[in-house]
């Protein structure tokens, strides 16, 4: 994909890992100067540490006044994409207030006041790509209030597509991603939620990192896409 992205400039906004890094990697090899964004500037400084053509921003998306001091200190931005999330899985009678309104607020809101800062300064044929997740699609018990922020991020990105255009905005729901979101399970437990995920959904695998990172460069490059969401899950809702 060399050469889609050439000279433009992207920020992406996430952590220096995962589904963050690799789509940062990804826009990079394809051309673009990238900006990398989150509340650890020196971590995020030091991932990238290795990478030309990547340079490390401070951003809170929980804090208006952060988003907005990054949009002055960008001179003109081509595409924003905002991957960061703070997850609050549980059952209802086990869910935290301030956890749920903490997954609202950076997922969500934050994105929202990101668009309102950018997008005034975005360059010509610009666009926005948020993240969703399969949760939204797939409904289960533990899961409800990731289900119910992922379900926001798709009304939030149809919503900015029609106020915003005609800078394009969608979102990109992924499966299940082998990244470090589930390590919290256990070597054994990991494995063996794979597991059960793979023999599940049609395509018989987990999802990748480059797996999204390809479909958030096709959306960034396609100009007649707007208003969507991207379902990159292995058509796991199918099951």
């Amino acid at each position: 994909m060399s050469g889609l992205l050439k000279d433009q400039r992207v920020l992406v906004v996430g952590r220096g890992s995962g589904m963050a890094r690799a789509v940062a990697v990804a826009a990079r090899d394809a051309g673009a100067r990238v900006v990398v964004a989150g509340r650890d500037q020196p971590g995020l400084a030091e991932a990238y540490a290795g990478e030309p053509d990547i340079i490390a921003e401070r951003v809170d998306l929980t804090d208006e006044e952060s988003i907005a001091a990054l949009s002055r200190r960008l001179e003109g931005i081509d595409h924003v994409v905002s991957t960061a999330s703070a997850r609050a899985r549980g059952h209802l009678a086990d869910l935290d207030r301030d956890a749920v309104r903490r997954s609202f607020d950076t997922k969500v809101i934050g994105p929202l006041m990101l668009a309102k800062h950018l997008a005034p300064r975005m360059h010509d044929g610009g666009s926005i790509m948020l993240f969703s997740g399969v949760a939204a699609a797939k409904i289960a018990v533990g899961t409800m209030a990731v289900a119910i922020t992922n379900g926001a991020v798709e009304v939030l990105a149809r919503s900015l597509a029609l106020e915003l255009a005609p800078i394009r905005v969608n979102a990109i729901s992924p499966g299940v991603v082998d990244t470090g979101a589930w390590d919290e399970f256990g070597d054994k437990g990991k494995a063996a939620y794979f597991e059960r995920i793979r023999t599940r959904n049609p395509a018989h695998r987990i999802g990748t990192t480059g797996d999204i990172a390809d479909g958030v460069l096709f959306a960034l490059t396609s100009p007649f896409l707007t208003g969507t969401t991207l379902h990159i899950d292995g058509g796991e809702p199918l099951t």
